[in-house]
């Protein structure tokens, strides 16, 4: 049986769109550049590492606020998971004690969610335009997947 044609045309897209980011122009959090789109994919980098790529329709703002010093757990996302790997609290917690609020706080785990916003304000970012929002989520699984992104987890909590 064949894919569903509509879905094949997004299926289709996708590639070229994976390839206009990574060969794509890369800048800073601080030197975003003034026609950045709008909405679509980002990919933030060290060197050659492709570490995290998120979607959003803000993407200026988004990008912004994984590394501003003020972000929270909520939005500093990519940050907080590198906080979780450096400092080894990976287990989601859903109680108050270990939860995500009581780790920012924590001796160990705040100072290092602070250093992680700094180091990724430090990263290379690339973005792509995507305005169509299955494309999106397909996109960024798409170039997660193909970049093999540690940062990124799909998995449901």
């Amino acid at each position: 049986m064949e894919m569903h044609p509509k879905f094949q045309t997004i299926i289709d897209s996708l590639h070229p769109k994976f390839e206009a980011l990574v060969e794509g122009p890369s800048f800073n959090v601080g030197g975003l550049p003034r026609d950045l789109p709008q909405r679509g994919i980002y990919l933030f980098s060290e060197g050659q590492e492709h570490l995290y790529v998120g979607r959003t329709n803000r993407l200026r703002t988004r990008i912004q606020s994984h590394c501003r010093p003020s972000g929270t757990h909520f939005s500093a996302t990519f940050a907080f998971r590198i906080a979780r790997a450096d400092t080894g609290f990976v287990s989601a917690v859903y109680g108050t004690e270990g939860s995500r609020a009581a780790l920012s706080a924590h001796p160990v785990f705040g100072p290092a969610f602070i250093a992680a916003k700094a180091r990724v304000a430090r990263m290379k970012i690339r973005c792509v335009e995507e305005t169509n929002p299955v494309c999106q989520a397909l996109l960024e699984i798409y170039i997660a997947t193909v970049l093999g992104t540690p940062f990124n987890d799909f998995d449901n909590h």
